[in-house]
């Protein structure tokens, strides 16, 4: 996940910390067909997340069910979570607003010119 874009990275995490509150069975590959990024970006994402102490990793292989690895959010990722929503939201609140500004600007134009 190195990017220059540290907005990106931010969402990324966030989508993986939403994911995995959902879902702490999914794996790292489902996650990167999911989100359209390379496995190794995720592993990137995941060991972040692990080395800041958002997420714990438990192996089930040897358990009868056979899950594999289930990825659990720490108190600290839940909350870290829920301070990258509200960033996260804030930011989308503000290009929506900047986009609904673009729209009525262009339609009028388009009323000028019509």
């Amino acid at each position: 996940m190195p990017s220059l874009r540290p907005e990106f990275q931010e969402e990324t995490q966030l989508r993986v910390l939403r994911r995995l509150y959902a879902t702490p069975a999914v794996s790292q590959r489902a996650l990167s067909r999911e989100f359209g990024v390379s496995l190794g970006s995720i592993n990137y994402c995941f060991r972040a997340l692990m080395a800041k102490g958002w997420i714990k990793m438990q192996n089930f292989g040897q358990s009868q069910h056979k899950l594999g690895y289930v990825y659990l959010l720490t108190p600290s990722g839940i909350a870290q979570k829920s301070r990258l929503t509200a960033r996260f939201l804030k930011r989308k609140q503000e290009e929506y607003a900047a986009l609904h500004k673009e729209i009525e600007q262009l339609k009028a134009e388009l009323d000028v010119t019509l």
